[in-house]
């Protein structure tokens, strides 16, 4: 009994070590870098505009603080939904739609698309888009794979189905829960015209739901303040993609 338990103790401290590494690194490393070739990350413009995007929601305790700190600013947003949270809390992506922001898909269920066939990515994507429609009234024509990682095929595949891919140019890592201060402070340190940011309005480190996301909300209203000081409007990522070239 003691050699079987053994490798088995052995093999749970393996998993916990590269669960560790795969998060400290998600932490100081964007690996949506590792895979924008072939997708939205930013906008070519000479318009001071930016995206501002929340994924994961939504969520019934901190979506509906984002949409209060974004209507008190005047500010019109992009949330990237995982399918089942808007069968789990309809009325609060209702609320999304009907206060103009715009909706985009972030697949049913938040799983890792690269271990996934074809048939099941587009099951997906599919089932995320009936839902949003059903609950939302909008078709969602944006998707945002979960955790960035896309293989080219899978491209090819998302294209195929009428969407466009958009990732982002700058991280807020809020899931980390780093203070608004520091979220906003390293944004306004790399901002360039036409980028495309990521917040989250639910999940944590290792899930897709709950999380803390108190310092998102508090970032929002500072960040728009400093970034309307230096002459950036702020749009959704279908205005963002009608801006003026550069």
């Amino acid at each position: 009994m003691k050699k079987i338990f053994r490798p088995v103790i052995i093999i749970i401290i393996i998993l916990a070590i590269a669960a560790f590494g795969i998060a400290l690194f998600t932490v100081f490393f964007d690996q949506a870098v590792l895979v924008r070739k072939g997708t939205i990350y930013r906008f070519p413009t000479n318009e001071l505009v930016v995206a501002l995007t929340f994924d994961d929601g939504p969520s019934p305790e901190w979506t509906p603080k984002i949409l209060d700190e974004l209507k008190n600013e005047g500010v019109k947003a992009t949330f990237f939904m995982l399918g089942e949270h808007v069968k789990h809390y309809p009325e609060i992506a209702r609320r999304v739609a009907e206060e103009g922001h715009e909706i985009g898909n972030h697949t049913n269920d938040h799983h890792v698309l690269l271990y996934y066939k074809d048939y099941e990515l587009v099951n997906e994507i599919k089932d995320a888009e009936k839902v949003i429609k059903d609950v939302t009234g909008q078709t969602t024509r944006y998707f945002r794979p979960p955790k960035a990682w896309l293989t080219s095929q899978e491209k090819k595949l998302i294209a195929g189905l009428g969407y466009k891919t958009i990732l982002w140019t700058l991280n807020s890592k809020d899931w980390v829960t780093f203070h608004d201060k520091q979220i906003v402070s390293y944004i306004l340190r790399h901002i360039q015209p036409g980028d495309i940011i990521l917040f989250h309005d639910s999940g944590g480190t290792f899930s897709v739901e709950g999380g803390r996301r108190k310092e998102t909300v508090k970032a929002i209203s500072r960040l728009v303040k400093k970034l309307r000081e230096k002459g950036y409007r702020f749009v959704t990522i279908t205005e963002l993609l009608k801006s003026e070239k550069k």
